[in-house]
């Protein structure tokens, strides 16, 4: 649904920009124009997009230690990332089914399933499925889940028959869970509910352990889960200060672009890894990231 949603938008955006550009022409403006142009209004939404949710975001900052302090050239470059992010991401996203395939049967590896965040789907992890894909011991899975503003507990189901069909196409008795944005509390809320046996550990990519305030912002029953003090979200974190089930690492940005505060993104019972300079869209192309999945897969 998300795909064909996005793809009917920019079909029908490319369309009325090609027939201004004629229209235009016909009139005598130079082509030469439109065709310099067309990266610009590919991009302007963007821009514009994601400079609404760095403003906000900073609103609802948690406060940085001095380490963390970015100066012009840090933060042109963390906004610049951003954008470059969301932007090839639309056409990733809009025509997944072309390029994101589950791996043949391949019994004897350790499957690996790729959980996507809130809005999306698994094209978002083109470049992190191809990177892990390189460790040869892996089998790397993902997942659509649906309906986009559903509820996540529904998602968690979705996500125990996938690891049903990765379990029994590799032999594997357990999966490794990489999980981006709400795609964290899908896996965590399939660990609450359907237990241990199956999950080898749980890696999460920005994800609002504790809720984001830009949750508010939206409609929607998960967008309502994901809000600070919801009931839903309260129960989930009830005993995360007890020992772990399983090794959870929560990998997180004190420049999270959507997670508001940032440090929500902190779990009291997981190792949590904070990083700096990437905003929340960026973290599934960054090359420090892509270095800590694999050491903690390996």
């Amino acid at each position: 649904m998300t795909s064909l949603l996005l793809l009917a938008l920019l079909v029908a955006g490319a369309s009325a920009y090609t027939r201004w550009a004629m229209d235009a022409i016909a009139e005598g403006t130079p082509a030469w124009w439109f065709i310099l142009g067309a990266p610009l209004a590919y991009f302007l939404p963007v821009v514009l997009l994601v400079a609404i949710w760095f403003a906000l975001v900073w609103i609802w900052r948690t406060p940085r230690p001095e380490t963390a302090q970015l100066d012009f050239i840090g933060s042109a470059r963390l906004f610049i990332g951003e954008v470059l992010a969301v932007a090839a991401s639309w056409p990733l996203i809009a025509l997944h089914r072309l390029f994101m395939r589950d791996p043949a049967v391949t019994a004897g590896k350790r499957p690996v399933i790729l959980v996507h965040g809130v809005l999306v789907n698994d094209g978002v992890w083109l470049a992190v499925r191809r990177h892990l894909a390189r460790l040869d011991a892996l089998a790397v899975y993902t997942i659509n889940y649906g309906p986009p503003y559903g509820d996540i507990e529904h998602f968690a189901d979705q996500l125990a028959a996938k690891v049903q069909v990765a379990c029994a196409q590799t032999s594997a008795s357990r999966v490794a869970l990489v999980c981006h944005s709400m795609g964290g509390l899908v896996g965590r809320d399939y660990l609450r509910r359907y237990g241990l046996d199956r999950i080898e550990r749980i890696i999460t990519l920005g994800t609002p352990h504790h809720g984001s305030m830009l949750a508010g912002l939206y409609f929607g029953r998960c967008l309502a889960q994901m809000r600070p003090g919801n009931a839903w979200l309260a129960e989930l974190n009830r005993d995360e200060a007890s020992a772990c089930p399983v090794p959870i690492t929560s990998i997180w940005s004190r420049h999270d672009s959507l997670v508001a505060p940032q440090a929500s993104a902190e779990l009291a019972c997981a190792q949590n890894i904070a990083l700096v300079g990437i905003g929340h869209n960026a973290m599934l192309n960054d090359s420090r990231v892509m270095d800590l999945l694999s050491r903690c897969i390996a």
